[in-house]
């Protein structure tokens, strides 16, 4: 591992966002006035210390904030993306050795293990891809960058509130580029508003305890509207001519309606009862997959507001929970 510096002097001039002055102090001066913020929110000015050692802006960060590939996925085409037959696997092995775990964060927080899992596959491979770039190291970037950078301030003082309550220690905090933590890739305040202690020893680790990770995942949902002892939503067919300006995740009526327009539970039977409140999404338009889903789709959402992401959680929890 390279050995890093705090930048106290000159920036390296790669660095540099495009357009910045390329002149010494640049960075400290950021550093400073997120010191006197950090002390006004009541985080112990040897936190601080500790989190910035060595801490200077990353290249890589900044490489990967500003070329982030734009293109339109269908789809069918992210669906055989993320729901591989190995990630399935994977899932099964995942959910077989935490299936007792499951049932306890069922019992607590009232959401059932296909939700979780799902999720928790899709954020980090069953917590086996979490990221290694420094949180502190990555949001401080972001922040000083200036492309959200507001945002991604918030964020940092977020992540020096997680530090100065000992959860983890600055080395060990973890994720992606952007600053999502651990096998559920929270957001620092995400973790502030939602991380448990699952496990009751003191500390909310969704770095290395699964019971915290999993609890996590659930008291996310739980807080996010989910309903207990509902599900998602499921695949179904359509009838021909069916009328796609009457679809969409808002356009929720009674699931008796749709079975009275003929539209069909794919590969077995209902799942909810008439009077559930459905939708239906039918992501690829004319032509593609279309599914009914429930309020509890909406809570996923909540999690990544995407329709593709919420279909692929409850997709890979129901082939994984057997």
């Amino acid at each position: 591992m390279i050995t890093r510096r705090l930048l106290l002097a000159a920036p390296i001039p790669a660095l540099l966002p495009a357009g910045a002055q390329a002149a010494s102090g640049t960075f400290a001066a950021f550093l400073d006035g997120l010191r006197a913020d950090a002390r006004k929110a009541g985080i112990a000015p040897a936190t601080f210390d500790r989190a910035f050692a060595g801490v200077v802006p990353n290249q890589k960060v900044l490489e990967r904030d500003r070329h982030q590939p734009e293109f339109t996925m269908t789809w069918a085409r992210y669906r055989a993306l993320v729901i591989g037959e190995q990630r399935i696997v994977n899932g099964r092995e995942a959910v077989a050795r935490e299936r007792t775990l499951l049932r306890r964060v069922e019992e607590r927080f009232g959401v059932g293990p296909g939700v979780v899992a799902g999720i928790w596959g899709l954020e980090s491979s069953f917590g086996t891809q979490t990221g290694d770039f420094r949180v502190i190291e990555a949001l401080a970037t972001l922040a000083w960058d200036g492309r959200r950078a507001a945002f991604f301030r918030g964020e940092l003082m977020a992540a020096l509130k997680i530090l100065d309550h000992g959860d983890i220690a600055p080395g060990k905090m973890t994720g992606s580029y952007a600053g999502a933590m651990g096998q559920p890739q929270f957001m620092p305040s995400s973790y502030l508003r939602y991380a448990v202690d699952f496990e009751g020893h003191g500390k909310r680790d969704i770095w290395n305890s699964r019971a915290d990770v999993l609890g996590s995942i659930a008291n996310y949902l739980a807080k996010s509207g989910w309903r207990s002892g509902e599900g998602w939503g499921q695949q179904v067919t359509l009838p021909p001519g069916f009328d796609f300006s009457a679809s969409g995740r808002d356009a929720m009526r009674p699931l008796g309606d749709w079975a009275r327009q003929n539209v069909r539970p794919l590969g077995g039977a209902w799942r909810a009862g008439s009077d559930m409140p459905a939708a239906i999404i039918a992501p690829d338009g004319a032509g593609g997959e279309a599914f009914v889903v429930h309020a509890n789709f909406k809570a996923i959402r909540r999690y990544n507001p995407s329709d593709f992401y919420a279909l692929a959680v409850g997709l890979i929890g129901d082939r994984i929970i057997v």
